[in-house]
């Protein structure tokens, strides 16, 4: 009956049976599907298949906005080929991350007179281009460059320093101390800037920070809308900042409306001008966004900034102090509309360091949460790393509300950051008891290793704290069935690489404090297939993951995974699940970027193969303090991932071996692949820090440096 039907519709209607070519499709449908394809291959490739297409593709709506940013394997020739046919229709270019392009290259944006946006940030720009290109470009109004160590302002000319003093919107990237180009641009509305200084040289000299503070050196910022600064750990860039922010100290300018510093570490410097920036901001009723260091707003400064205004990025990392008042004004009424609110940063508001008496009032509570979906019901980016939930099971009919229940209810919820306690549902006690038994180093040697299958997880395939109860993250599951990102931070986790140490270790509790966070295993790893739409996983620091058997069936449903980051699972004096590992990657067919931090990984030739079926693979970061790694495995994982740009392997081997690997990837392929970057060193090397400062910064901030990326505002985004 059944085929009848469909039968007698296409009799009637024969166009349903009909084939339908890309060419009879209207001129607008082509030009929705050619806003998709990357701008090299569609004025490479595509405008050479017919001559509509070489129309539509070089129709002004699809080369007004160009990116590219992700065009890894274009070389320079390529570049300078798409630029000249841009030259005539872009106004906004950007060339962020572009490190490996050459200065003529460069020279080449002049002919792009009409250009009014400039991304050049990653560029090895000189300080005579960029006075060559701000000559050129008149039309320019926002700009984003790198102030690098050989930067001299005075060798801009005249009609460069022009061109500044038009530009309304300035982001900076500042690896010198200098205020850059921002004392000659007088119209900024926009101000973004990145510190990445270090305090001492590749040579052991100190970073010296003397810069002028007069009116000459920092304009008033008379009609300044947003001001942004991201810092990365040291001193040095403590002090600049503060130099860029001394004009606030007299004058606040009226229009602001977005405020956001970003400092990592326990102790910020201290800014006298914090109150007078929240009483200015709660007065105009426009605020935006607002990110401030854990020392610079008390609870009062906080109501007065938040108090008749409708935010839609807030940021309270490591801010303790603030806890109540946060809640306070979200929920009753410190804000005009709390629905306006889209990302919300409570990374570490409830932290109290694991020597003191951490108490009920220290934890997320369930409610609060509840009531805080339902006023900001349009939060689409939440951060809860660093902070602790217990769930206590209840023996009544009701019992308590688990936290995953109450985050089941931000419905608009696509990225989310949690503590691993937070999806237990509870302690066993006997299990403990059991647990803290086997594990004592007298019944180590006795103890017959379990054989790792890669089955699919099952109830009954490994002990668990709480009974392999994954009823709370069902809840979170069922509500939030959208989330695209998902973060799971265990306590006392630290990545071992250098670059972020000294600040990460300063605010984290030890490895295993957490009864809660030990309990969450394969299970709840394996509930988290129920999330097709999943694109972006870390895992870290759980050390309640034996097999990894949740991680294969994960993989197996989450067919669309992009990035995945694995850190420090299981035990840490063994690597219990390799096999698992090996079936997961051979399960990611679109994975892009993966990090993999392990002390005891072994990236052999069973690796390598089982990684070369992510035929996608763009970028690969490996860390292990005791690992050890095959040198021939990893050149022929290279020659089949064609794709494959940054190689960067942090293990145990010798200096000569990491080196003499290096030199063989880089001189076999760095021909075909201009953006290669390549990077292996001993991890415990004394010289490791100068390595990674010489990483290309948009690498070094988006996979090799582990941090949260979720419900960071725009502005301090990871590169």
């Amino acid at each position: 009956m059944d085929g009848q039907i469909v039968q007698a519709v296409l009799d009637k209607d024969p166009m349903s049976s009909a084939f339908v070519g890309m060419s009879e499709l209207s001129d607008e449908i082509l030009l929705c599907i050619l806003r998709h394809v990357p701008v090299c291959d569609l004025l490479t490739n595509v405008a050479n298949v017919c001559q509509k297409l070489h129309a539509l593709c070089h129709d002004k709506t699809l080369l007004t906005n160009i990116t590219l940013s992700e065009e890894y394997l274009a070389d320079d020739q390529l570049i300078r080929r798409i630029l000249k046919q841009l030259a005539s229709h872009v106004q906004s270019l950007s060339l962020n991350g572009c490190y490996w392009l050459s200065a003529s290259t460069l020279d080449i944006l002049a002919r792009c007179r009409g250009v009014t946006h400039l991304d050049v940030t990653g560029c090895r720009l000189t300080s005579l281009c960029l006075s060559r290109l701000l000559s050129s470009l008149s039309s320019l109004r926002s700009l984003a460059f790198d102030v690098r160590p050989c930067f001299n302002s005075a060798l801009l000319s005249s009609e460069a320093v022009d061109s500044l003093s038009r530009l309304t919107e300035l982001r900076q990237t500042l690896f010198t101390p200098s205020y850059g180009v921002v004392p000659c641009c007088a119209k900024l509305r926009k101000l973004m800037l990145q510190f990445d200084i270090p305090d001492v040289t590749r040579e052991g000299v100190g970073v010296c920070c003397q810069l002028m503070v007069g009116q000459s050196s920092v304009p008033h910022y008379e009609q300044l809308e947003e001001f942004t600064a991201r810092l990365a750990p040291g001193e040095v860039n403590q002090t600049l900042l503060l130099l860029y922010l001394a004009v606030f100290s007299v004058h606040i300018p009226k229009h602001l409306r977005i405020f956001l510093v970003s400092i990592p570490g326990p102790n910020p410097a201290h800014w006298p001008a914090a109150p007078s920036l929240a009483q200015s901001l709660g007065q105009r009723g426009d605020l935006v966004a607002l990110q401030l260091p854990r020392s610079w707003l008390d609870p009062f400064s906080l109501k007065r900034a938040l108090e008749g205004n409708s935010p839609k990025h807030l940021s309270f990392s490591r801010c303790p102090a603030l806890w109540p008042q946060v809640f306070q004004s979200l929920l009753n009424g410190g804000v005009r509309d709390a629905t306006q609110l889209i990302s919300l940063n409570l990374s570490g508001i409830n932290h109290v360091p694991y020597s003191e008496c951490r108490s009920v009032e220290d934890q997320l509570v369930a409610g609060t949460m509840s009531q805080l979906a339902a006023a900001c019901s349009n939060i689409k980016h939440l951060n809860l790393m660093h902070t602790h939930y217990h769930h206590e099971r209840s023996l009544g009919m009701d019992g308590e509300t688990h936290l995953c229940a109450s985050l089941g209810k931000f419905k608009q919820l696509r990225s989310l950051t949690l503590p691993a306690c937070a999806l237990s549902d509870g302690v066993n006690e006997n299990h403990i008891t059991t647990r803290l038994t086997a594990s004592s180093p007298l019944f180590q040697g006795l103890k017959k290793a379990p054989r790792v299958g890669l089955q699919n997880y099952r109830a009954d395939s490994e002990p668990s704290l709480s009974g392999d109860s994954t009823s709370g993250l069902a809840a979170l599951i069922a509500g939030c069935p959208f989330l695209e990102t998902l973060e799971l931070i265990g306590p006392g986790f630290a990545s071992a690489l250098p670059r972020l140490e000294p600040c990460t270790r300063a605010s984290v509790e030890p490895r295993g404090m957490c009864a809660w966070a030990r309990g969450v295993g394969d299970a709840h790893l394996a509930a988290l297939e129920a999330l097709p739409q999943l694109r972006r996983l870390t895992l870290a620091g759980l050390p309640g993951v034996l097999r990894g058997t949740g991680l294969v069936q994960l993989a197996r449903r989450c067919r669309d995974l992009r990035v995945l980051s694995l850190a420090n699972l299981g035990s840490l004096k063994t690597m219990n699940y390799t096999a698992a590992l090996l079936e997961t990657l051979k399960q990611c067919t679109q994975l892009q970027e993966l990090r993999l931090e392990q002390p005891y990984l072994n990236a052999n030739t069973s690796f390598f193969e089982a990684l070369s079926c992510c035929s996608r693979l763009q970028r690969l970061c490996l860390i292990s303090r005791s690992g050890t790694f095959d040198p021939s495995a990893t050149e022929s994982f290279m020659e089949r991932c064609c794709q494959v740009i940054m190689c960067h392997m942090f293990m145990n081997g010798t200096l000569v071996a990491c080196r003499t690997l290096q030199k063989a990837l880089l001189d076999r392929f760095s021909c075909e692949r201009t953006a290669l970057s390549v990077a292996i060193y001993p991890l415990q090397h004394e010289d490791l820090p100068s390595v990674i400062r010489g990483i290309p910064l948009t690498l070094l901030d988006r996979i090799t440096l582990f941090q949260s990326h979720v419900a960071q505002p725009p502005h301090l985004s990871p590169l």
